[in-house]
């Protein structure tokens, strides 16, 4: 069993309870799937880079990636509906926390001037987006086998009602967030 599951069963969940006055366990929030997401805009050009994304995308999650299609034409930017434009996987269960896991302890910091993540990326509704600019930070990747530096969203879907509670179940999960810059006069 990952890591972080045991430590949310087993730490995160009572203090969730506690902060938030739930009544019952089950309204305490959980992590239903991380989804990995790589935007291609070059592959109408390039179809190899379709097949070096999805490479480096299953390297990455232990998963093989799905491609996403266009779902509109749009004649600016020479795209039609159903061609190829990125590479996602949709995590679940045991491979969601060891991702999150490596996420979290291994790739963010590994980040150039890492000085946390936004504490701002939710939705509303308690989910929350990060962008990484290279896949370069996973110790996965070999840098001599890449043939571009891509960026991926990774978008971590929570059952919280609210942007607080998911806020603080990823931060009791050791979600590195940027502490607000103080002002000094």
């Amino acid at each position: 069993m990952p890591r972080l599951k045991d430590k949310y069963r087993e730490e995160i969940v009572p203090v969730l309870m506690r902060e938030f006055k739930y009544q019952n366990i089950m309204e305490v929030p959980r992590l239903v799937k991380v989804v990995v997401n790589i935007g291609l805009g070059e592959a109408l050009q390039n179809a190899k880079a379709l097949d070096a994304a999805s490479e480096d995308l299953a390297i990455i999650t232990g998963q093989k990636p799905i491609i996403t299609r266009a779902k509109k034409s749009i004649a600016g930017f020479k795209l039609r509906a159903g061609n190829p434009i990125g590479v996602k996987v949709t995590l679940r269960g045991n491979r969601m926390y060891d991702f999150l896991d490596r996420l979290i302890n291994v790739a963010l910091p590994r980040q150039r001037d890492f000085r946390g993540v936004s504490p701002d990326s939710f939705d509303g509704r308690g989910n929350y987006t990060l962008g990484i600019r290279e896949q370069l930070v996973f110790p996965e990747i070999d840098y001599n086998k890449i043939d571009k530096v891509r960026g991926m969203e990774i978008t971590i879907v929570t059952t919280a009602k609210t942007d607080e509670e998911a806020r603080r179940l990823l931060q009791l999960m050791g979600m590195p967030f940027r502490q607000p810059e103080t002002l000094v006069e």
